[in-house]
């Protein structure tokens, strides 16, 4: 996994920077560190990369040493030589020096890269095998007893749950918090996958579909809120909503890995409607009838497909975007930016849960969802939360789990 990388060329670049501190006078104040991020533009004798604190200046010199590293043994120690003219906007870039004191200059002793195109190369055939060997879901109970995990899948056509069972030397993952990456998520295990929660699983499935034997299990902890736009700060990216489910102001920051659309407004009542005869039990929800209702879900639940993990680019989660049912649906649906919304405008969004419930990072962001709120509210029998919305609603597609 690349984290893995990052963190082996950490200690590695660490250990020779060690020395080279202690090789200094005392009197010489020497603050070495190592960044990592994606290669936004290439220039002379300099790349600028985005990283967690925002874009850095990269400074190269004739002593700085490149390092070409495989993406598909991304180990620092199978790296190859590389040169300046190797690298391209979207490489990923792991990079030593020292920087200056606004952090926002970079001089760089070493630059380790993996170049775009054999990242999405193994992108794509990962987000290949998690297609024909993944399944997708949420988590409606965890049984510490038989290490079996209850699942609930949906597609559009309804839901239905099958039981995951971890096979031996399964690998958990977890997204971090405050993370929508899954090349951020942090090492896990059984007993952290909770009720509620969002799952990702690769491994096979039972000739009769309801059993799931899993090698690779992916959790997180995501939300879904709804609100009324009090106001847009454009330059900031951040937008204040009303909660309609709490009444309270949210801030919602927009990152450049969120995705906004905007459900056409046919499409929106035509999934709605679709939404309402699946609460009224007008068709049947899965392979085994009726869905069940689930730990902690509302009767009405919209048909969704598999969750996305990105809106074509990288992702939301360092993976490309699966396709398929709802995807491809919100795929083609207008893209819009925060310059689009307008005070009074309605948005549902998703994001992971945090301690901070004032202000929220987006995952995936939709405008024109009324239909599904009305929908939610006539399905509940007219009964209203706090703000007006029941707190289990549900909108196609919003689910914010990333994709592998």
């Amino acid at each position: 996994m690349l984290q893995n990388f990052l963190v082996s060329v950490f200690i590695f670049l660490f250990s020779g920077i060690f020395g080279l501190v202690f090789a200094q006078p005392p009197t010489v104040p020497v603050k070495p560190t190592v960044i990592a991020g994606d290669v936004v533009s290439v220039g002379d004798k300099k790349i600028v990369v985005s990283a967690k604190t925002g874009p850095v200046d990269i400074d190269v010199n004739d002593k700085t040493v490149f390092k070409k590293v495989s993406a598909e043994n991304p180990v620092f120690t199978a790296a190859t030589a590389g040169a300046f003219t190797d690298i391209g906007v979207g490489d990923r870039l792991t990079i030593s020096g020292f920087p200056t004191a606004d952090g926002r200059s970079f001089p760089a002793r070493s630059v380790y890269f993996i170049v775009k195109a054999d990242i999405d190369a193994k992108s794509a055939k990962e987000s290949a095998e998690w297609q024909r060997r993944g399944v997708t879901g949420k988590v409606l109970s965890v049984n510490a007893q038989t290490n079996q995990i209850s699942v609930e899948t949906r597609t559009l056509t309804g839901s239905s749950n099958i039981t995951l069972t971890p096979k031996e030397n399964a690998k958990f993952l977890r997204y971090a918090p405050d993370s929508i990456r899954f090349d951020e998520a942090l090492v896990s295990s059984l007993p952290e996958v909770k009720a509620g929660d969002l799952v990702r699983a690769l491994g096979d499935k039972s000739s009769d579909g309801l059993s799931f034997a899993a090698e690779q299990v992916v959790a997180g902890a995501f939300q879904t809120v709804a609100g009324t736009v009090k106001s847009v700060d454009v330059a900031k990216k951040e937008i204040i909503i009303k909660n309609l489910q709490t009444n309270k102001d949210v801030t919602i920051v927009i990152s450049d890995i969120s995705v906004l659309k905007r459900f056409p407004a046919e499409q929106a009542e035509m999934l709605a409607r679709a939404q309402m005869m699946g609460a009224g039990g007008a068709r049947p929800m899965g392979p085994g009838g009726a869905r069940p209702a689930g730990q902690g879900t509302p009767p009405a639940r919209a048909p969704q497909g598999q969750t996305p993990g990105g809106g074509g680019r990288q992702g939301m989660n360092g993976g490309p975007r699966p396709a398929g049912g709802i995807d491809d649906m919100l795929a083609r649906s207008p893209t819009i930016t925060p310059a689009d919304l307008k005070v009074g405008d309605i948005i549902a969004l998703s994001s992971t849960k945090t301690a901070d419930v004032a202000r929220i990072k987006a995952i995936k962001l939709f405008a024109g969802v009324e239909p599904f709120l009305r929908s939610a509210q006539a399905a509940s029998g007219g009964r209203r939360g706090q703000g007006g919305v029941e707190a289990g609603f549900s909108i196609p597609g919003l689910d914010g789990i990333g994709f592998p």
